[in-house]
């Protein structure tokens, strides 16, 4: 099986003129080996986040975020849509969460002195599962409190069409620094292409998160992850979607968060009518009424220029019309 190894994952950009380190053909399996966001630099709680101590942050923007690729796709052209399925995620033995001095929305808190005066690591310990893997294992918050691990891929996309967009708070139709719980095993990811061979990037990999990675950290780990990549040819999407097996979701990222509720509801309701046979009244009439329509906030992180981003989502179940 061909594999980007960890060293080799290592962009801080998604940039068209790079060199694929893949190449790789239609539904073929492929793995990934990740760093976790810090490029390793967070190994223990001694190991704070002081700018002036992390390799790569005398840059603008600083390097953090690390993602693997690029990744040529045999067949991609631009106006197709890659299908990215998820086949496994394997995390790491640990993972961490990073806050202090003018990180997250109390990063200033005069309320909370301990969140905007001192550094703090914390470092969440993962043990096996019944299958002697991280694949069941759990999450260890400390002594008393502990969950399974959900892991999921924060940053992935495409080379975009404009200017090269930094992997720390780079977003668009594209795909970027998204942050989404759902970007997970068993489920796909409809990205559209903007060039030739798509040139596929992935990194940025979570033990877990709920809502929004609200300090701009959350259960950050270094993994591997196995996946396969398909296209949907000449198909237009004004933004990815993510297609689960029980629901479908249209995602967008923008600021203020309404624009970003608003703008994935409108794109779901015309997914709901171009290609589910909905009228434009049933479809938008249904996610007003539905007791299982849901808006899902993904991210909500102030961290430079990251938008919000939003997910519309409803079930199958409805779509049989």
């Amino acid at each position: 099986m061909q594999r980007i190894p960890r060293d080799l994952a290592r962009k801080y950009t998604f940039d068209a003129r790079d060199e694929p380190l893949l190449r790789v053909r239609l539904g073929e399996s492929f793995e990934i080996e990740t760093f976790d966001a810090s490029t390793g630099y967070f190994k223990t709680p001694a190991d704070k986040a002081i700018p002036g101590n992390r390799p790569g942050f005398d840059r603008v923007p600083a390097q953090a975020n690390p993602i693997g690729g690029p990744v040529f796709v045999e067949g991609a052209e631009r106006g197709d849509v890659l299908v990215v399925s998820i086949e496994d995620i394997l995390v790491d033995d640990y993972s961490w969460i990073a806050v202090g001095p003018k990180r997250g929305p109390l990063g200033e808190s005069t309320r909370y002195p301990e969140l905007s005066s001192e550094y703090t690591t914390k470092i969440f310990k993962h043990t096996p599962g019944p299958s002697g893997t991280h694949r069941d294992g759990t999450l260890h918050f400390n002594d008393r409190i502990s969950w399974p691990i959900t892991p999921f891929i924060g940053t992935l996309g495409v080379a975009p069409d404009r200017e090269v967009t930094t992997s720390l708070d780079g977003q668009g139709e594209w795909g970027g620094n998204l942050d989404i719980r759902d970007v997970t095993i068993g489920n796909r990811m409809l990205l559209p292409v903007h060039h030739p061979g798509a040139l596929f990037y992935l990194g940025d990999v979570h033990a877990s998160q709920g809502d929004t990675e609200f300090t701009g950290t959350a259960a950050e780990t270094k993994s591997t992850v196995r996946l396969n990549l398909t296209l949907i040819k000449q198909k237009r999407i004004p933004f990815l979607r993510i297609e689960k097996p029980d629901s479908i979701v249209s995602v967008f990222a923008s600021k203020p968060l309404e624009v970003a509720v608003e703008t994935a509801t409108f794109q779901l309701i015309d997914w709901l009518v171009t290609e589910y046979g909905f009228t434009p009244t049933d479809a938008y009439c249904l996610v007003s009424t539905c007791p299982d329509f849901r808006i899902n906030v993904y991210q909500m992180c102030q961290l430079r220029h990251l938008n919000y981003v939003a997910g519309a989502e409803i079930p199958r179940r409805y779509l049989m019309m």
